[in-house]
């Protein structure tokens, strides 16, 4: 089975994006992106919870576009990572060590340590290869949080999370205003990491190696280490939105290891577009909002809307919403070529 009929099979996306050379500007449009967070602190301030939830999610799904979007990484278990940062500042904070920032590195940490030691497993295999070993080593994770209920609390969740003031200033509310800001930081910080990555000599090579790894090794390029770097990458700053989500809820559940978790990652990006970073950030958007209107209308069959609005969008959409933007901008120059051609 080759990578295009594993990913159409997938549904994630129906065409990843060409290769395009790095610019390291920032648009206008990226701009206007990062100022739109702070509109919504103002306009909707009792959704402050569920914005930094969003943030939170789109940090996941960056990470996993950085390892799939770019590196062509098939993965069902990305969750695995997300559980383990979230176990580790829970389990900090339960033992009397609350700090955020120091809890939440901890938590990168802990989860880029288990990526580098799997890696080695998922980086020899091929895309069906890499989908088993990933989804396995997620369920085991599973069970094993399951039955350690002594100190995970098992299907009960994670309870006692208490996290200090951040930067010993601010207090978590009730509200989510420290928690919205805190998340917003971390993840643009991270998102400039990442953008930076993927514009460097590094994150072509990953291009390279996705759209044609047999080749790499004629121009010098160690796929293996490449692959097992990205993945290490991906998995702390998996890590990261998994610690996140711990200290602004102060709970960890069970599912925050689950199968059902990594789906939703796989959804996120087919809805944003793979390989792009912001389409993580849109998607996740798109998608949690999609989710909380739906389910308020509809709480018992929800799940029926958002599959039938998910088919829409990749119906409608090649390259899910960034692409078909990108589709409409062509079509729009295009028309505007033709008419200056005419005149």
């Amino acid at each position: 089975m080759t990578k295009s009929t594993l990913l159409s099979s997938l549904s994630i996306s129906d065409k990843l994006p060409a290769p395009r050379v790095p610019n390291a500007k920032w648009t206008k449009y990226e701009i206007i992106f990062w100022l739109l967070p702070f509109v919504a602190f103002f306009l909707f301030q009792g959704y402050l919870v569920l914005a930094s939830q969003i943030m939170i999610l789109g940090l996941f799904a960056l990470s996993l576009d950085l390892i799939l979007g770019y590196a062509g990484i098939v993965s069902l278990g990305h969750a695995a990572f997300f559980g383990l940062g979230a176990y580790t500042a829970g389990l900090l904070s339960v033992h009397g060590w609350g700090e955020p920032i120091s809890g939440m590195l901890a938590g990168a940490i802990v989860a880029a340590i288990f990526g580098f030691l799997t890696s080695f497993l998922v980086v020899r295999g091929h895309d069906l290869t890499r989908l088993m070993v990933t989804l396995g080593i997620c369920l085991m994770l599973y069970e094993i949080a399951n039955k350690a209920a002594f100190i995970t609390g098992g299907v009960d969740g994670l309870w006692g999370i208490q996290m200090w003031k951040l930067l010993g200033i601010f207090e978590f509310d009730l509200q989510g205003k420290t928690g919205f800001f805190y998340s917003f930081a971390v993840l643009f910080i991270v998102f400039v990491l990442v953008r930076r990555i993927a514009r460097s000599t590094f994150g072509l090579s990953l291009i390279g190696i996705r759209e044609g790894g047999k080749r790499m090794p004629a121009i010098g390029a160690n796929i293996n280490r490449r692959l097992i770097a990205v993945y290490t990458l991906g998995a702390g700053l998996a890590g990261i939105a998994g610690a996140l989500l711990a200290q602004t809820t102060q709970f960890v559940g069970l599912d925050s290891l689950g199968f059902v978790r990594s789906a939703d990652l796989l959804i996120i990006l087919v809805l944003g577009g793979t390989g792009r970073l912001y389409g993580s950030l849109i998607g996740a958007l798109v998608f949690m909002i999609a989710q909380d209107q739906i389910a308020n209308v509809n709480p018992v069959y929800w799940q029926f809307w958002i599959g039938l609005f998910l088919i829409i969008i990749v119906m409608v959409g090649r390259g899910g919403i960034l692409g078909a933007f990108d589709a409409w901008r062509e079509r729009r120059r295009a028309r505007a070529a033709n008419a200056g051609g005419r005149a």
